[in-house]
């Protein structure tokens, strides 16, 4: 996974200065979520990868599958990564694309992990809270994971906080252990 951010990193960088340059970020958002989707399908993934194809010819596949959703610029780095033998980049493109539009707009994602669906009231205040601390807007999305037993476990970036009884109950088990 290391390696594969380290190869899509420069592609990133390279649409993000001209989604910046051009001001298309949002366009370039919603074009490489359309590419990354259709990459990362098996069936497509399957093809792209195909020896007997062409670098043209995979290529093409991709901008016929996304039909006229795509801009001009779009197409080229489809035609780009193909050329290089680099489609299946495609999803960490978009990941990485999308990090570094957030750092511009100072925006966060922030995943929610809890035990019980979080009332609208409880995910307001974890909201507000989370701005606060993290100094910038956040964009919150929740699961459930009913192993938790209680509390959640917040993810924002790098930043993890297990306030779960899960979490816990590890941590008293390994201070018992020691």
């Amino acid at each position: 996974m290391a390696e594969l951010t380290t190869i899509a990193r420069p592609y990133a960088k390279a649409v993000f200065a001209e989604a910046g340059e051009k001001k298309t970020l949002d366009a370039w958002s919603e074009n490489l979520a359309l590419l990354a989707a259709v990459a990362a399908d098996d069936k497509i993934a399957k093809i792209l990868v195909k020896p007997s194809l062409s670098s043209k010819q995979q290529a093409d596949v991709l901008i016929d599958v996304c039909g006229d959703k795509l801009n001009d610029a779009a197409k080229n780095l489809v035609a780009l990564l193909a050329e290089n033998k680099r489609l299946a980049l495609l999803p960490e493109i978009a990941a990485r694309y999308e990090e570094l539009k957030a750092q511009l707009q100072n925006t966060v994602d922030v995943i929610v992990t809890s035990a019980v669906e979080l009332s609208s009231e409880q995910a307001d205040k974890l909201a507000v809270a989370l701005k606060a601390r993290l100094q910038c807007d956040v964009r919150m999305t929740s699961e459930i994971d009913e192993s938790l037993v209680g509390g959640a476990i917040i993810r924002a970036g790098d930043l993890v906080i297990d306030g779960s009884i899960k979490g816990k109950l590890s941590k008293l088990a390994e201070a018992m252990k020691s």
